[in-house]
């Protein structure tokens, strides 16, 4: 016999500590920086634990195409590793964290472990006859399935391997897309399948079906927003290097003409070589938005950063008839970062604030103590100010309100900010400049969170 089940979230019974306890789980790790089969291994363990539902295996099938594969089977073998797993997933306490690494450990085992059994199984979900399991899925409908064996529109091979007599198949939809199917069952305890637990994994599913498209969304917008950035420096190189490359063929071709004077062939090498400082300077300035490689932040002073890159030959030269003013708080922690890439980072901000900066105005850099442990370095200005329209983008590449920028310097200090653990904010008034702060974690505050 089988059972179609129809529900609503009004069904949920708020009030029961285990129901709870399940979507706890569920919807905390949906907000961890694990992979999206970390994160529905949490939703199964969430429907076997003590703290959930209570089932005692769940198995996991997702759609590739219209196929229905196996995936993954997460329950005891035996009554007596039943008993060891529900006690150490019902420790008070236990949260995302330990499941997903008491999962992994679970996935891990040899060759007899439940997912190696189902990995084999497919179903087509646009061929008919449909049988179970492929058939609420492409009905999009919880299946209640009661004396299995007994019942023909379910498949043995399939039985086989599940060998219970009652289970529960809840789709994992979002939308018209089907995403895949969770399947239920006691097979340990042999305890019935009642009618709470039905509308609980079914709630479950439909949180697990939508987070599954959320993030298959999001990824494929990561991917296009990708695909647009790499589109988007190719014709920004592709602008930047056509004109000296242009200069350089035709000039060369001129040399090739043997009725050149000495004095149109010297014209035409000093062109040439202009042009291709030109495509170096371009090289050079792309190169740090192309690699930044900080793998791991080390502790260092501050201080001396910021008088080397006060003291560099090109702002010396920038700052005439400019006030530079700089502050700096007496026994500062030392900050988490790259002294290299932080200087670099400061030269940039730095070279901005002198150039919009007008003669007689005021360049000020400051560093202080910010929160319990953190520091604030910042750069302002008292020049014209960042228009509203693009104060929002300013860190995005090859975005710039000078002529001649390309535009990548104000990304490479958000890059090198984020690289570091920190951050960048920007403040920014017309007619009256602009100011950036950069905040620093530093050794101590590091160790005070662990």
């Amino acid at each position: 016999m089988i059972q179609e089940v129809q529900f609503s979230a009004s069904d949920f019974e708020k009030d029961e500590p285990k129901e709870l306890m399940l979507l706890s789980i569920i919807s905390q790790s949906f907000f961890q920086p694990f992979s999206i089969e970390d994160n529905l291994l949490v939703i199964l363990t969430a429907l076997t634990s003590g703290s959930g539902v209570g089932f005692n295996r769940a198995m996991l099938f997702r759609t590739s195409g219209e196929i229905l594969r196996g995936e993954l089977w997460l329950g005891p073998k035996s009554a007596e590793e039943a008993n060891s797993i529900w006690e150490v997933l019902s420790t008070p306490g236990i949260g995302y964290i330990e499941i997903i690494e008491h999962n992994r450990a679970l996935l891990r085992r040899e060759a007899d472990s439940l997912t190696k059994r189902i990995k084999a199984l497919a179903y087509p979900l646009d061929r008919e006859p449909l049988a179970i399991p492929a058939l609420p899925a492409a009905k999009r409908e919880v299946a209640w399935v009661k004396g299995a064996w007994a019942e023909p529109l379910v498949d043995k091979s399939f039985l086989n391997i599940l060998n219970v007599d009652e289970f529960l198949c809840v789709p994992l939809l979002s939308g018209d897309e089907i995403l895949g199917e969770v399947i239920l069952d006691n097979a340990i305890t042999r305890r019935p399948i009642e009618h709470k637990d039905v509308k609980l994994a079914s709630l479950c599913g439909l949180m697990a079906g939508n987070y599954m498209y959320t993030t298959a969304l999001h990824k494929k917008v990561v991917e296009m927003e990708r695909l647009a950035a790499l589109g988007e420096m190719a014709m920004f190189v592709m602008h930047q290097l056509r004109n000296p490359l242009a200069a350089i063929g035709g000039f060369t071709d001129q040399l090739l003409n043997s009725t050149n004077d000495e004095a149109r062939t010297r014209r035409n090498l000093d062109i040439i070589r202009k042009e291709i400082k030109r495509l170096e300077e371009v090289l050079f300035k792309l190169s740090p938005f192309l690699k930044l490689d900080m793998r791991k932040p080390i502790s260092f002073e501050l201080p001396p950063v910021v008088q080397a890159v006060l003291q560099s030959t090109n702002l010396q030269l920038k700052r005439e008839g400019i006030q530079i003013e700089v502050e700096m708080e007496a026994g500062l922690p030392e900050i988490l970062g790259d002294p290299t890439y932080v200087g670099e980072a400061l030269r940039n901000l730095v070279d901005n604030a002198l150039e919009a900066t007008p003669k007689g105005g005021c360049v000020s850099i400051r560093a202080g103590r910010g929160g319990k442990s953190g520091v604030v370095l910042t750069v302002q200005d008292t020049g014209q100010g960042v228009p509203e329209s693009i104060r929002e983008k300013i860190f995005e590449p090859f975005l710039s309100t000078k002529e001649k920028s390309l535009g990548v310097g104000l990304f490479y200090v958000k890059r090198v900010m984020d690289a570091c653990g920190g951050r960048i904010e920007v403040e920014s008034e017309p007619g009256k400049g602009t100011l950036f702060r950069l905040f620093f974690k530093t050794r101590d505050e590091r160790r005070e969170n662990g």
